[in-house]
């Protein structure tokens, strides 16, 4: 099978990787995440990314738009449904690429993180696969997240502390 596994972040890639092995996949990573604020973290979380696909000889496809305004200016418009869009933003993103160049099916990383809505997340990859014609490929990998993260500590790749989203660093410092 031919996969493109969406990719926001090594620690969160490490373990879906490793699963998708165990299943004879190889995937091809996506980097898409206008989402990641500010700067310094889009580029610490793409560094570290772009490391692990070079250490475990993985195709990495990378599309390098820090987008900060336009995610501001769009986000502001939906509201509450900030995670909503921002999984949709990305998803088709990865849908179109997966679809435009042949793959059986596209994926997401965000698909190990308990702090994410798995089932709105498969909601929005079920619409988007029949959108552009390439299976949504869903895995739970939820249990391999603590995994993930000591072996990306121990790995030493860069490990953050919120989402992405300007919006979920000031939550997850505030308390």
């Amino acid at each position: 099978m031919k996969l493109l596994l969406h990719a926001c972040c090594a620690p969160c890639s490490l373990e879906c990787v490793e699963a998708l092995a165990g299943e004879g996949i190889q995937p091809d990573l996506y980097w898409y995440n206008p989402n990641i604020h500010p700067y310094t973290e889009y580029r610490s979380r793409r560094d570290s990314l772009r490391a692990f696909a070079e250490a475990q000889a993985l195709s990495l496809v990378m599309e390098d738009e820090y987008g900060l305004r336009p995610f501001i200016a769009a986000v502001e418009r939906e509201g509450l449904q900030r995670c909503a869009f921002c999984y949709r933003l990305r998803l088709e993103k990865a849908a179109a690429f997966a679809a435009e160049k042949g793959y059986d099916a596209f994926t997401t990383t965000l698909l190990i993180s308990p702090y994410q809505n798995h089932d709105r997340i498969r909601e929005i990859g079920e619409e988007l696969a029949a959108c552009y014609a390439v299976s949504f490929f869903y895995r739970d990998f939820r249990p391999r997240f603590r995994q993930g993260q000591n072996q990306s500590r121990q790995a030493g790749y860069y490990m953050q502390k919120y989402c992405g989203c300007i919006y979920s660093e000031e939550e997850r410092y505030r308390g």
